[in-house]
């Protein structure tokens, strides 16, 4: 879960900047974030949260 929400917080960080700062057009960061919530509670939503959960891990045990 935390994972989770941070990098939520994180994308939406990214989107934000996108938008500000390089022009990204508000209707299409609304159809990435539409296409991302249908991702997610698509069959393959869990495979992709299992693998950033995995990348994550990846990252912890590297920065050790």
């Amino acid at each position: 879960m935390t994972v989770t929400v941070s990098a939520v917080l994180l994308l939406a960080v990214f989107v934000y900047l996108l938008w500000r700062f390089a022009g990204l057009p508000l209707w299409q960061a609304t159809i990435c974030a539409l296409f991302g919530y249908l991702l997610a509670a698509s069959s393959i939503g869990p495979n992709i949260a299992d693998a950033l959960r995995s990348l994550v891990r990846i990252l912890a045990k590297a920065q050790l």
